[in-house]
């Protein structure tokens, strides 16, 4: 079965997903092989349940603004980092994977740099984030869960959450466990400034941040 829904507001469409169903692991890979590396879209898998979502701009906007809020947060806080951004994170023990719009080691950055990381081995990023300006098919709450991903994020294009893993389980929490210091209005105003000036936005968030940080 091919379910398929777009996103939009008048007419701009923000995002489109097609679901597909009853999809074996090994189709799941195969659509991959296919369609390739160098693409727009996101591939979601789900114990045969595959969500490709194609992103337009206001998605790509946000993604990107995040991770730069992400970047600017580590160097601030002397921090080290890993960007994994959307690499696969396929876990055929559980009939899952995924290719987030972001991810993030930061704990266990140390025990993966300089290296390509091997899911089957090695702990799983410590952060992942999702723009999803559409709901997804896929409850992406129990998909990272079953991964154990550390924290999670979920921006819907107005608001974001963050999630922190509890007893296998996410568990909905105000303050981020990586940035504790970090509020959801520090990162609603770099957004909102970022739309004029990106540049100038960033500039006012470190500045925000290195005050939080006293």
């Amino acid at each position: 079965m091919v379910i398929s829904s777009v996103h939009k507001i008048s007419d701009l469409i923000l995002e489109q997903r097609v679901l597909l169903q009853d999809i074996p692991w090994d189709g799941y890979l195969k659509i991959h092989e296919a369609i390739g590396e160098t693409r727009a879209t996101r591939l979601v898998y789900d114990r045969g349940t595959l969500e490709i979502s194609m992103p337009f701009e206001t998605h790509e906007f946000f993604v990107r603004m995040i991770e730069r809020l992400i970047v600017c947060l580590v160097s601030e806080m002397g921090q080290k980092l890993k960007t994994m951004g959307s690499s696969r994170l396929d876990y055929p023990n559980l009939d899952r994977g995924a290719e987030p719009d972001n991810a993030y080691y930061l704990a266990n950055q140390p025990k993966v740099k300089g290296r390509r990381v091997n899911f089957m081995t090695d702990p799983p990023p410590d952060l992942v984030v999702e723009v999803d300006i559409s709901p997804s098919k896929i409850n992406k709450l129990a998909l990272y869960s079953s991964m154990n991903i550390p924290e999670f994020w979920q921006f819907d294009g107005e608001k974001i959450k963050f999630y922190t893993l509890q007893k296998n389980a996410y568990e909905e929490v105000e303050i981020s466990p990586s940035f504790p210091k970090l509020t959801k209005d520090i990162i609603y105003r770099f957004l909102d400034e970022a739309r004029e000036d990106e540049i100038q936005a960033e500039v006012n968030l470190r500045t925000i941040i290195q005050e939080v940080m006293k």
